[in-house]
């Protein structure tokens, strides 16, 4: 029995497995995401490429189950490709084609009415900047502007769920904040679900809210970004005059940790979360220093990221 994809969960994976011959690229995946802005990370190799596949039915499973929207990824793909947009990494158009005829093609493959599907082209289009550009040759764009057309064609169906696969490839960085405002337009304004693959953390941060990490085809994390990036100690940047080393020390606390960072000037405290700015102060007076600026820093999805990989 199917549910409907405004009351389902936006993904649930089982034991998902999947296998090229003797190659496992994903080894038991289970997770369950409610929906929302997702980000995919992981290093070269970690399997994000085969996930996206699986979830469209372009490969099988080996092991496991998958749901999106409540609809099997096996059973059920039809039913699942009516409802996702998804852009490819590299280049999908068909040659000979302007912006509008293929974005209005694209349409028409999902079903969508001739008339309905080119006055959406023209929305569609208009939305991503291509407005101006809509009748020009897709083969003359430039790499940024057929990331914007794919982006288009992607969107054209006003589907349920838009996959981006490294959707800033190729922007200088003034069109890369540009698509990337589209984005986090289009997962939080838009009411649509989005799993964005990417090697750009910033990008994955600035326009996400959950994120699943993998590794060797494995998940090794997965959760809110902001709950992910509560760290068990906290950390301060600090200038010293004196000796910081023996700051640590001086505290006579266990985990606490110094790391210099400009010489012998300026560096980086970790602490135990529960620890104060009072207790620092102390400290710094207790080993008989002189503390000229102290600002507390924020683990950013990188650390994390960098973290988990190394466990």
């Amino acid at each position: 029995m199917t549910t409907d994809a405004e009351t389902a969960r936006l993904l649930e994976l089982d034991d998902l497995t999947v296998s090229y011959g003797s190659f496992h690229a994903l080894k038991g995946i289970t997770v369950s995401m409610e929906g929302g802005a997702v980000g995919l990370l992981g290093p070269n190799g970690a399997g994000k490429s085969t996930l996206i596949r699986t979830l469209l039915g372009l490969k099988g499973t080996s092991n496991g189950s998958g749901r999106i929207f409540g609809y099997d990824i096996v059973r059920e793909r039809l039913e699942i490709r009516k409802r996702t947009g998804y852009s490819p990494e590299h280049d999908c158009h068909i040659p000979g084609m302007n912006g509008f005829e293929y974005v209005a093609y694209c349409g028409r493959l999902v079903g969508m009415p001739y008339r309905d599907a080119r006055r959406r082209a023209h929305e569609v289009l208009e939305y991503v900047g291509l407005g101006e550009e809509r009748y020009r040759l897709v083969d003359s764009y430039s790499t940024g502007q057929r990331q914007r057309v794919k982006l288009a064609q992607t969107l054209v169906h006003d589907p349920s769920l838009v996959i981006l696969d490294e959707p800033t490839n190729g922007f200088d960085p003034r069109g890369r904040e540009d698509v990337l405002d589209l984005i986090r337009d289009i997962s939080h304004n838009k009411e649509i679900h989005l799993l964005l693959s990417s090697h750009l953390l910033k990008d994955v941060e600035r326009t996400c809210d959950f994120v699943i990490l993998l590794k060797d085809g494995k998940m090794i994390r997965s959760g809110r970004i902001s709950d992910l990036k509560t760290p068990e100690q906290r950390s301060f940047d600090l200038e010293i005059r004196g000796d910081p080393g023996i700051l640590a020390e001086a505290a006579g606390k266990e985990g606490w940790r110094y790391e210099p960072m400009n010489g012998r000037v300026s560096g980086r405290l970790f602490v135990p979360s529960e620890t104060t700015t009072s207790e620092i102060f102390r400290a710094v007076a207790q080993a008989g220093l002189q503390l000229r600026q102290l600002s507390p820093t924020e683990e950013s999805l990188e650390d994390l990221f960098m973290k988990s990989v190394e466990e």
